[in-house]
């Protein structure tokens, strides 16, 4: 599961731009109560602080790694690039230990200390969560020079660091021919990162989120305790740290769930104009017992020369057909599939192929095909992230807006977004697909829309930093709340994944029925909230209340 500025890349194909919408940095909030400080403007901060900000206690602790006390203003920064609060410290560990001692060194200064503790991963929160404004801040890839162990066997699973990329553990299972079975579009996201929020992609139709598909988790809990725990050992933190936001404790060490790794991918692309008829397919492909292993959608407004786009990474079924599509001024829709395969079965594959596709009501000149590599279809979104890069396109704000929608009202949110409210091109992709909840384990503390099938809707928006126009920071984050606010007024049942609110009101709403359990987890595994400040849940030194 992997995944802009578009306005700079209206000849490049946005859908391949889509960034880990799942993806997300772990974060770890601070004292119990469901208090939370609303979101301001970034301080202007100085790049260190003097000695009186720093306990001394600190520099006193004898680890294995270091900390660093200056020159840290990179953990005040994120892929959302929307706020910054500068750290006192920065901890860099070289063990479990360290991470373990100075967790509890703070948990010891008591509430009447403001220390608080953030795992930051590779930086892609998006609203801060990472960050922890004049508390510590723990650099979690430096734990990835731990060695990534692979067990084969009937059940394989892969040994990692909270702080290993995924990118980094596919090259690794790859060498033993197996692979994670559930991913993020965007891969280059640390392990402890996705499994704090749930870890979504084109497969979790069939397997679940990364967090179903994990077998045991060692956790710092917020008073320093180092626990292994798994479905059958200290069971509720194994659940509670699972899309738990960074708030019971930091993900250590993971065991994740293998399979047998596949050559090649079949990639397909096919367009819609009716989003019902869309919605449909999307919803009988992922009901079929014998479907494509990868199935996601976009959105797609008012695109020029769209197939033409394509064909840098695709070949058209129809050559001629295709160059008579005509994309321009119009609310299409994109159903992107993946089917794994064996050079020695390509004719299976192809048969295969050919029956779901005939049981589909795409646009006929719009089927386009692609035979990549496994690792170059998952790690598909880098190339995009290199010319970003190269264009000084990816440090820009990411206002990104994640919803889960119940499947009884995508189409009444289709119609009032899709055609009322975005009536012009957008800034970066829009990702829609359905996923089937009894894939997931509803045990975990990530929360859900209550039916059984709903899809994620994805707004990747990437703003240009000085414009005032509809591709502006102000105009998008204007967007993203018309768009919550037709959610709310219409009572669609939705809930946001990657969640960011400000209000203990709104905290509450989000969670629900889980808010109690939310809250005694907390108390149990986090009493001071020193955890994941960033989130703004919890707020250190204000006692607990169900109130």
């Amino acid at each position: 599961m992997v995944p802009l500025v578009y306005r700079f890349l209206k000849q490049r194909d946005i859908i391949h731009l889509k960034l880990l919408m799942i993806i997300l940095m772990s974060c770890i909030p601070d004292r119990i109560e469901l208090c939370s400080n609303h979101f301001k403007a970034a301080p202007k901060v100085p790049s260190h602080f003097s000695s009186s900000n720093v306990p001394f206690s600190l520099e006193t602790l004898s680890l294995d790694g270091h900390f660093s006390f200056e020159n840290n203003q990179y953990a005040a920064n994120d892929f959302g690039n929307m706020h910054h609060f500068l750290p006192s410290a920065v901890l860099h560990p070289k063990s479990v230990y360290d991470i373990s001692t100075t967790v509890k060194h703070i948990f010891h200064m008591g509430s009447g200390s403001e220390f608080t503790v953030a795992a930051r991963g590779h930086g892609h929160s998006l609203q801060g969560q990472a960050q922890a404004h004049r508390g510590v801040v723990i650099n979690m890839e430096s734990l990835k020079e731990q060695e990534i162990k692979v067990f084969t066997g009937e059940r394989p699973y892969a040994e990692v660091s909270g702080g290993h990329l995924w990118i980094n553990i596919l090259h690794e299972t790859l060498r033993y021919g197996l692979t994670p079975k559930s991913w993020t579009d965007y891969l280059y996201l640390t392990v402890g990162g996705t499994l704090s929020y749930a870890g979504i992609s084109g497969q979790a139709f069939k397997h679940g989120p990364q967090i179903n598909n994990v077998y045991q988790l060692e956790v710092v809990t917020g008073k320093g305790e180092v626990v292994t725990c798994s479905e059958e050992q200290n069971a509720d933190l194994f659940y509670a740290v699972l899309g738990g936001l960074g708030q019971f404790g930091i993900i250590t060490r993971a065991r994740i769930s293998l399979e047998v790794a596949p050559k090649m991918v079949k990639w397909i692309r096919v367009l819609y104009s009716d989003f019902s008829t869309f919605s449909q397919d999307q919803e009988h492909l992922i009901a079929s017992r014998n479907s494509f292993d990868y199935i996601e959608g976009f959105v797609i407004i008012n695109r020029t020369g769209l197939l033409n786009n394509w064909r840098s990474s695709f070949n058209p079924k129809d050559p001629s057909r295709a160059s008579q599509f005509s994309s321009d001024g119009r609310t299409l829709y994109c159903l992107e599939m993946a089917l794994y395969f064996n050079p020695n079965d390509e004719n299976n594959m192809t048969q295969k192929t050919e029956r779901l596709l005939s049981e589909l009501n795409f646009i006929p000149s719009t089927l386009f095909l692609s035979e990549v590599s496994y690792l170059d279809f998952l790690n598909r979104v880098h190339i995009s992230e290199i010319k970003l890069r190269e264009k000084g396109l990816w440090e820009v704000p990411h206002p990104w807006l994640n919803l889960l929608i119940p499947k009884s009202k995508i189409n009444s949110f289709a119609k009032e977004v899709f055609g009322n409210m975005l009536n012009h091109s957008t800034n970066g992709p829009i990702l829609i697909y359905p996923v089937n909840k009894s894939k997931w384990n509803n045990r975990t503390s990530l929360v859900t829309p209550d039916e059984d099938i709903m899809y994620l809707v994805a707004f990747l928006s990437s703003a240009i930093p000085s414009s005032t126009g509809k591709d502006g920071l102000n105009h998008i984050l204007t967007q993203n709340k018309r768009i919550l606010q037709y959610c709310a007024t219409a009572h669609l049942g939705t809930k946001q994944y990657l969640p960011h609110y400000s209000t203990q009101e709104e905290w509450r709403a989000h969670f629900g029925s889980k808010w109690r359990v939310f809250l005694n987890r907390k108390s149990a595994y986090d009493p001071l909230a020193i955890l994941a400040p960033g989130q703004k849940i919890f707020q250190k030194a204000i006692p607990l209340r169900d109130t």
